[in-house]
């Protein structure tokens, strides 16, 4: 990472972090007090995650903690009675967990050589922010509210999660990204520049290959279809999901042959950027399509 643009990563964390403590302050509070096995399992398991990831040496320790934190605030805003923890979306964020951690260790020799492999230490606090920070933004209560509020994106038939395809969408970005590099880098031969189709070495930014990319959309796609079952989405949840995920996945590789490559961005903000342009695309497809409003 550019040393000098490390204060993008600290944006990052400062944007993402304080809005999950605060939500989580005031979700477990109300749940302790309403219902309070829906508090104990969230907690209990976004630490269980964070704690495993950390011990597969996937993350680093305040890694582990900004994902406990990311992960409990997605759960607590996807809550649904009749309560079952696997109807949350830990379940989303657990798929991207394991196919982000798959894809990193498969190949790891070549990606060694290559020197592209990721730090043995596992993700850093901002990379976790970065690709999982919008998803949580967008799953919040006030985000919800506001989206609905408005009339523009709701569907009746898209239930009982109105607009979680929004999120979701960012979600399956993150993984499609994390899934298209690292598959790409063992299995995609010579990648291509996206701006110019220029052959290139395999693990610049912005290369893409097609072995990459379409394993990059499938992991989008998983992931769009398990948050979907979670949260008991109709098939339009998944399908702007999963479209949503898609796009980003190609905006994060052209803000890479661009404004990364130029060393105007680091990885971190334009991972972060590409999940919000998930999310908004995500947003848009819902205003586009048929629905009554909500008044």
């Amino acid at each position: 990472m550019r040393p000098r643009l490390q204060w993008q990563s600290k944006l990052v964390l400062v944007a993402v972090l304080p809005v999950a403590g605060a939500d989580i302050v005031l979700q477990s509070h109300w749940y302790a007090t309403e219902v309070l096995p829906v508090a104990l399992w969230t907690i209990g398991l976004s630490a269980l995650l964070g704690l495993v990831t950390w011990k597969l040496r996937a993350a680093t320790p305040w890694a582990s903690l900004a994902g406990t934190a990311i992960t409990a605030s997605l759960m607590f805003s996807t809550s649904m009675p009749p309560y079952q923890p696997w109807r949350t979306a830990i379940v989303p964020v657990l798929a991207v967990a394991l196919l982000a951690h798959l894809a990193t260790r498969l190949g790891r020799t070549r990606k060694e050589r290559l020197g592209t492999a990721e730090s043995k230490r596992g993700r850093t606090a901002a990379q976790v922010s970065a690709n999982l920070g919008v998803a949580m933004l967008t799953a919040a209560p006030f985000a919800q509210s506001f989206f609905i509020d408005t009339g523009w994106f709701s569907r009746v038939t898209i239930v009982p999660m109105p607009l979680f395809a929004v999120p979701l969408a960012a979600l399956a970005e993150a993984a499609a990204d994390t899934v298209s590099s690292e598959i790409g880098q063992v299995f995609g031969g010579r990648p291509r520049l996206i701006t110019t189709l220029r052959a290139v070495q395999p693990g610049r930014d912005g290369a893409i290959s097609m072995a990459g990319t379409l394993a990059g959309v499938l992991a989008g796609c998983m992931v769009a279809a398990l948050g979907a079952w979670a949260v008991q989405g109709d098939l339009v949840v998944f399908m702007v999901a999963a479209a949503g995920g898609a796009f980003g996945l190609l905006f994060d590789s052209l803000l890479g042959a661009t404004i990364e490559e130029r060393g105007w961005m680091n990885n971190d903000a334009v991972n972060f950027l590409s999940t919000i342009s998930a999310a908004a695309f995500a947003l848009a497809v819902l205003a586009l399509l048929p629905h009554p409003g909500v008044g």
